[in-house]
């Protein structure tokens, strides 16, 4: 669904019903680059940018109520990007994360990770681990960033632990089902997004949550991320709420379970 958003002074906020909330959104954030270079800018400052566009999205999908937002950072793909972005990259989430902190802890959002994140830098890594350290007691949002990420390395890895399992006598084979496999995966105690948004202009999920997003509701954008706010958001929500999620029933079954 290509987003529609409204112009006039009222907020879609104002439509967003509280009681049917997506629990898990997951986004990718995508645009950073092509939004630098149609302002005349280097790509560097379409990632500057962009984090702005973090910072409000978390915080008003946080004063929604919504649980769990899961943002695509950094994507194992990425590691094969000229070495002098992907070294301001690594730099900017240094001081992006140092810099954040406090207004995660304002905002009571505990901040995660999911990824290979032994790959990132190790002045990188201390300050994401300082971060989560400081706000594992947060009770509000969960914000979850994928770094260095691969969905098909994520299910690849946890294929090999469940055969390492099986091997060792721990697992049988007939035990293996969708509950085994999802706890072996990095969003083992997350619940599937309920919605995902990929800005942009791009139709697809690039490796991104793909045993997750199984029956996601999929909603797409030619927004550049670091034009991404607040509206932008509750336009999604919106439209989201609009749906009828079936999970391969009918319209009718799910209508007299509603009921």
């Amino acid at each position: 669904m290509i987003e529609n958003v409204q112009t006039n002074k009222m907020s879609l906020k104002e439509e967003i019903d509280l009681k049917r909330l997506p629990v898990h959104i997951a986004i990718i954030m995508d645009g950073n680059g092509r939004w630098a270079q149609k302002n005349g800018m280097e790509r560097f400052m379409g990632h500057q940018e962009g984090v702005v566009s973090v910072r409000k999205v978390v915080e008003a999908a946080g004063q929604l109520g919504i649980k769990y937002l899961t943002v695509y950072t950094f994507s194992t793909e990425n590691w094969s990007r000229p070495q002098e972005e992907v070294d301001a990259l690594m730099a900017l989430m240094v001081m992006a994360v140092q810099r954040e902190t406090k207004d995660l802890m304002a905002n009571n959002v505990r901040l995660r990770t999911i990824g290979d994140i032994d790959r990132l830098p190790a002045l990188t890594r201390r300050e994401l681990d300082a971060c989560i350290e400081e706000t594992k007691d947060n009770t509000g949002l969960a914000l979850i960033l994928a770094l260095s990420y691969s969905s098909k390395r994520e299910m690849t890895e946890a294929v090999k632990k469940i055969a390492q399992e099986v091997k060792d006598g721990t697992l049988a084979v007939s035990q293996i089902d969708e509950t085994i496999i999802s706890r072996h995966l990095f969003t083992k105690d997350i619940p599937d997004p309920d919605l995902l948004i990929r800005t942009g202009g791009e139709f697809r999920i690039s490796n991104y949550l793909l045993w997750q997003s199984a029956y996601s509701e999929l909603y797409f954008t030619d927004t550049y991320w670091p034009d991404f706010r607040e509206e932008n958001l509750y336009a999604a929500i919106v439209d989201y709420q609009k749906r009828e999620r079936r999970f391969g029933k009918t319209g009718e079954q799910i209508q007299l379970k509603n009921n």
